[in-house]
């Protein structure tokens, strides 16, 4: 039995990465072979100068204790120094590498290249529900302006007025960064808008895993990541970037390379029979990084894992 302490610091974003991570393990090793804690970094305090909190205490002893974000840093490294088990922190820290037994980052970062560092394409991502695709079904994904991309409002229109004529069932979406009457711009016959706030949780997954085609603006790298996780093709609206050397850009010019993502609109004949793009597997990278981690730390379990561990 695997015991996982996981440490969150309230940021959605980073919470999901190391959830994601606890998915892949699950996956690996069976889900009745792991226990997750879930710990509150504002409710467990971990100062230098004194004991464990007695809730700590009372927890199985871990095997691995988890952070993603800067403020989980710290009481992952004091955790391990108190109860054992190995630490992993999730994206570059703020701390040395060294303190960690673990780090898992996006290449994009270019960590150096030592043992204890997993690399990742982008941002973990949990994977989406088990739902059949819909091959009329589509999914439209708005970002905004962000400290990577401008935002090219003219282009972003024009690709989406050539998208929404396509015979489709649109599903239209927006983000926190999204300029306003962005969303309203969008909408016409038959397409759904639905704003971010009005969104409940876990309605963008269900909408990924049910989605026959999926166009992310690529401001929205992470974005683009959790859409890989469906079935579906993923689209990508470039944006311009800020900076010559951006490094944001750089990963996703490799998932167009590599054809994961395409950022080419099929023409289709009006009035002809809509053209399904072929369905392919979702990119799955948590159970390649869970794998990793397994096999590094000499788990005994690791000889059961799924081939293919990441690098």
């Amino acid at each position: 039995m695997l015991t996982i302490w996981r440490f969150m610091d309230g940021n959605r974003a980073h919470e999901k990465q190391s959830a994601a991570l606890v998915s892949g393990l699950r996956a690996v090793l069976g889900a009745d072979q792991l226990v997750c804690c879930d710990l509150n970094c504002d409710e467990v305090r971990l100062p230098l100068w004194r004991k464990a909190p007695p809730s700590l205490a009372q927890l199985p002893i871990p095997d691995f204790i988890l952070g993603a974000g800067h403020r989980t840093h710290w009481p992952v490294v004091r955790a391990r120094s108190l109860f054992g088990g190995r630490s992993v922190v999730i994206m570059q820290p703020s701390l040395p590498l060294a303190w960690f037994d673990f780090a898992v980052i996006p290449e994009h970062d270019r960590p150096p290249p030592l043992q204890n560092v997993i690399l990742t394409r982008g941002a973990l991502a949990e994977p989406l529900p088990d739902l059949p695709p819909e091959p009329d079904r589509a999914l439209l994904l708005l970002g905004g302006p962000s400290k990577h991309f401008h935002w090219d409002a003219a282009k972003v229109s024009a690709v989406t007025s050539r998208l929404l004529l396509r015979p489709r069932r649109w599903i239209v979406s927006d983000s926190r960064r999204t300029p306003p009457d962005t969303l309203a711009q969008c909408a016409g016959n038959g397409i759904e808008l639905h704003a971010w706030q009005a969104c409940p949780e876990g309605w963008l997954a269900e909408q990924m895993a049910r989605a026959g085609e999926i166009w992310v603006t690529g401001d929205s790298v992470s974005m683009i990541f959790e859409a890989l996780q469906s079935r579906a093709p993923v689209g990508v609206i470039p944006m311009p970037s800020r900076h010559p050397r951006n490094k944001i850009r750089s990963a996703l010019d490799r998932l167009l390379d590599e054809g994961l993502v395409t950022d080419r609109i099929a023409e289709e004949v009006p009035g002809a029979v809509p053209h399904t793009p072929a369905l392919r597997k979702p990119l799955a990278q948590e159970v390649l990084c869970a794998q990793a981690l397994l096999r590094r730390s000499g788990w005994a379990a690791a000889q059961v894992a799924l081939p293919g561990a990441a690098q």
